[in-house]
């Protein structure tokens, strides 16, 4: 069920096959099966970090049962090398929020997550 969700000033010029990669990225990196995975990209233009509009963002990552003071470094790792590679972020520009809700906290298929699995 991870949700990837990311606001950023840079334009993509293709967001679609941004997503479609970033979600490949996202599976492998989190070690989950691609097919629950949700991944959105917001531009905003007059986002700001730092006091500084220069190209910067706001990643936030819902998953369940994955997130751990090791596990997020690894992720962070990953995730701020794979924004470097593809939009020119750094790794000084932007926060990556790491988030597990908790099982009965998300809803699927008119129940939660909790009862699925």
């Amino acid at each position: 069920m991870p949700i990837i969700d990311l606001k950023t000033n840079v334009v993509i010029a293709d967001p679609k096959a941004f997503c479609l990669e970033f979600s490949k990225f996202s599976a492998k990196t989190l070690k989950k099966d691609e097919a629950y995975f949700s991944v959105n990209y917001n531009y905003h233009e007059n986002l700001v970090f730092n006091a500084s509009s220069e190209p910067n963002c706001l990643l936030h990552i819902t998953v369940l049962d994955t997130l751990s003071p090791t596990a997020n470094e690894e992720a962070s790792k990953a995730f701020f090398a794979f924004l470097k590679e593809k939009l020119g972020l750094l790794g000084n520009r932007g926060y990556i929020i790491f988030n597990d809700p908790g099982r009965s906290n998300v809803g699927y298929m008119s129940t939660h997550f909790g009862v699925i699995m």
